[in-house]
């Protein structure tokens, strides 16, 4: 570990990097909203950064004749100082397993109006019909009076703990603010195909 003036210790280089990269996830949240935006990779490589966004409507990133992503990288450049970012878009193949695309869906529906039962049910749906071992939503705040609680919708099976939750399940988190306060949006998903460690064949 270097001490020396001017060098990073590794330890405050890895949480520049981490706060770097939330707040570049935050940026493109919402900025790409209506791309079903899913996440982003930041990659330091020698010609520059590339910057991998992961979206459901890889057209609607890219922009009309390739405006958007030059536009997105101009602002990368300035809000960030990224150094000569390079935009790659990847397109999310089934949207309804990547748990950050399906927890912005239902709190757009919940920003819409859409009673919270029904839209929470309905987003369960489309994600085991779309293949998941299982799922779980949590939608948390004023639901449906001045008493803050949370509703639980579940299916199939899903891991918490070990190895398996972090290798095998997809998580992420949604804010929404309506009338009575913000409610949170937590979605789960347990991805198809992944066998657990203690199955035996």
């Amino acid at each position: 570990m270097s001490t020396r003036r001017g060098v990073l210790k590794p330890e405050v280089h890895f949480l520049n990097r981490g706060i770097l990269k939330m707040q570049v996830d935050e940026f493109l949240a919402n900025e790409l909203a209506r791309a079903g935006y899913g996440g982003v990779e930041i990659i330091k490589a020698p010609l520059g950064t590339r910057v991998i966004i992961k979206a459901a409507r890889a057209g609607i990133v890219i922009g009309k004749h390739g405006k958007t992503v030059r536009d997105l990288t101009q602002r990368l450049q300035e809000l960030f100082n990224l150094e000569n970012p390079q935009i790659e878009v990847e397109e999310i193949s089934v949207p309804e397993l990547n748990a950050r695309v399906m927890a912005s869906r239902l709190a757009s529906a919940l920003q819409r109006g859409i009673h919270f039962r029904r839209a929470g049910y309905s987003v369960l749906r489309r994600i085991m019909s779309a293949g998941a071992q299982g799922a779980e939503i949590i939608i948390s705040g004023k639901l449906t009076g001045q008493r803050a609680k949370y509703q639980k919708f579940r299916a199939g099976v899903i891991v918490k703990s070990g190895e398996p939750a972090f290798a095998f399940v997809d998580e992420a988190k949604e804010h929404v603010l309506l009338k009575p306060g913000v409610l949170g949006v937590k979605v789960r998903i347990m991805l198809p195909g992944e066998k657990m460690p203690d199955k035996v064949e």
